[in-house]
C-alpha cells in the first residue's frame, strides 16, 4: 500500500519515526522503495551528487522533472516528493504554480518541496495548497541560500531560533504537510516538533524530529565529501572501485569471459 500524507501525520501522532532518503534515478529508487523507505525525496542535491555541480543552484526545473520521472517509475509504496529548484518559484505565485503544476502533472510525484519560511514563501505555500498541490517546507539551513547563509548551523542565537520557530509555525498554518529541519540545534528542532502538528524531518537536527532524511550518496559512502552530520553505512565508493579493478585484471589476464 502506498504511503499517504495522512499516514505521515498519523505516524507523528503515534511516535513512529518516518524514514526518508533521496533518490535521483530509477534503480536506486526501486531499491529504497523495496527496502521500506517511507518518503523518497528527489532533492535538488542531485545537482551535486548526480550532475557534478558544486552547489544545488544550477539544476533546472526540466532536469528535476527528468529525474523525478525516473524515480517515480521505480517506486510503488513510498511517498515521492520533488524539490522545486532555485528560482523556479521565488519570482511569483504564478511562477510557483506553473513549476509545481508541471512537477505534479509530468512526474507522478505526490508533492513538492520548497525552501524558506519568509512571508513570500509562506504565501506561495498557502496558494499552492489551496489549489491542491501538497507542499513540504524546509527551514534552518536552506542550501539554495548558501551564498548568504553559508553551510554553518543555523538557529544558534535566540533571535535566529525564534525566527526559525516562527517560520515553521507559519508554514504549518499555511498548509504544508511536513517540514525539513536542516542543520539546527537538537533542542530547537525538539521545540519546533512539539509546537506544530505536522511531521518534522530532520537532517543534522538531532534525534527529536518525527523522522530523518539523509542524502543517499552520503549514506552509501559515494560522496567524495559530506556534511558533518551525515553518516556513511557502507563505503560503496571503494567497493565499486575494487570491483572495477577486479574486472580490469580479469579482462587483462583473459580470465573473463572464461571462453
Amino acid at each position: 500500500m502506498a504511503v499517504t500524507l495522512q499516514q505521515l501525520t498519523q505516524w507523528k501522532e503515534s511516535g513512529r519515526s518516518i524514514i526518508s532518503l533521496t533518490a535521483w534515478e530509477y534503480s536506486l529508487a526501486q531499491i529504497l522503495d523495496q527496502a521500506g523507505v517511507d518518503l523518497i525525496l528527489v532533492g535538488d542535491s542531485l545537482a551535486m551528487v548526480g550532475l557534478g555541480h558544486s552547489s544545488t543552484l544550477p539544476v533546472t526545473l526540466d532536469e528535476m522533472i527528468h529525474h523525478a520521472k525516473a524515480v517515480c517509475r521505480g517506486v510503488k509504496h513510498a511517498l515521492v516528493v520533488c524539490d522545486l529548484p532555485f528560482m523556479s518559484y521565488q519570482v511569483s505565485v504564478t511562477q510557483a504554480m506553473e513549476a509545481a503544476g508541471r512537477v505534479m502533472k509530468e512526474t507522478g510525484a505526490s508533492a513538492v518541496k520548497l525552501e524558506g519560511g519568509q512571508p513570500m514563501i509562506v504565501n506561495i505555500v498557502r496558494e499552492l495548497t489551496t489549489i491542491g498541490i501538497p507542499v513540504m517546507g524546509h527551514v534552518g539551513l536552506t542550501p539554495q541560500s548558501f551564498r548568504i547563509l553559508g553551510y554553518k548551523q543555523q538557529g544558534q542565537t535566540q533571535a535566529e531560533a525564534e525566527m526559525i520557530i516562527d517560520q515553521a509555525i507559519a508554514l504549518a498554518q499555511a498548509g504544508a504537510f511536513g517540514i525539513v529541519l536542516e542543520h539546527i540545534p537538537s533542542d530547537l528542532a525538539a521545540i519546533i516538533t512539539d509546537k506544530i502538528a505536522i511531521p518534522t524531518i530532520g537532517i543534522g537536527a538531532g534525534n527529536k524530529c518525527d523522522g530523518q532524511v539523509l542524502v543517499t550518496a552520503d549514506l552509501l559512502g559515494l560522496s567524495a565529501r559530506q556534511p558533518p552530520f551525515a553518516k556513511s553505512y557502507v563505503n560503496l565508493r571503494q567497493i565499486i572501485a575494487d570491483a572495477v579493478e577486479d574486472f580490469t585484471q580479469e579482462v587483462q589476464q583473459q580470465k573473463f569471459p572464461q571462453s
